[in-house]
């Protein structure tokens, strides 16, 4: 069963879990289990995805019940007023608040760029006795990041971008990295999309609807002295 956030006659927020395709896809190869199929089933009525998250990210993903609804909503999300803030953790310690504003390229067979921006603010660090590139420690931060954009896993590749690479990435991180990570039992990717700002499109209601991070982005979150979890 999966996790639903909120709920109404129009629309719903759910809880994503990692691992799990959106919907079939180019990328979905010889997967038989998406999440858009169990929704279906679980809701009992048809509905439209309003956005998509990476099958390794997990956290708040919207969607609606009706043409109608699903159009508002995507209008509201081309025009940059719907808040998404994710929880990340990177490798190294980067600075306190940045703006990365770097063009990307739509993904495989779509070398176009286009302008991408991602606010990032850094939540909290820690220093691990994991030996790296000739030090006997490594340093990680745990950030907020605001795509104010919605291109190809645009956070991933800001991050390393700024050569701080998300954990757990396989296409754009570290293998470093997240072999030591998964040495201390942590094997999937620190990407959470935590909450989602919005306007409802029928009541006019600002609504803030959140998912907290659970499994092994939790566990994750405990070696950062000082968060809720650590």
């Amino acid at each position: 069963m999966i996790d639903v956030r909120y709920a109404d006659d129009r629309l719903a927020v759910v809880d994503k879990p990692a691992g799990l395709m959106v919907h079939d896809s180019k990328l979905a190869r010889d997967e038989h289990d998406f999440l858009a199929d169990r929704l279906r089933a679980q809701f009992e009525r048809p509905l439209f995805l309003v956005h998509r998250l990476d099958r390794a990210t997990s956290g708040c993903l919207l969607l609606a019940f009706d043409r109608d609804t699903a159009s508002a909503l995507g209008s509201q999300w081309m025009a940059r007023s719907v808040e998404k803030h994710y929880l990340a953790i990177c490798r190294g310690w980067p600075a306190e608040e940045s703006l990365v504003d770097h063009p990307l390229d739509g993904g495989p067979g779509k070398p176009h760029k286009k302008p991408a921006q991602t606010r990032f603010t850094r939540l909290a660090t820690t220093e691990l006795a994991l030996p790296s590139s000739g030090f006997p420690t490594s340093r990680y931060a745990l950030l907020r990041a605001e795509p104010l954009t919605g291109r190809f896993r645009q956070i991933r590749r800001h991050l390393k971008h700024l050569s701080h690479h998300l954990i757990g990435d396989t296409s754009h991180g570290d293998g470093r990295h997240n072999r030591h990570f998964r040495r201390l039992g942590i094997h999937r990717m620190l990407l959470h999309s935590e909450r989602l700002v919005f306007d409802h499109p029928h009541t006019g209601q600002r609504l803030c609807v959140e998912a907290p991070p659970g499994d092994e982005f939790a566990r994750a979150l405990m070696l950062f002295p000082g968060t809720a979890a650590g």
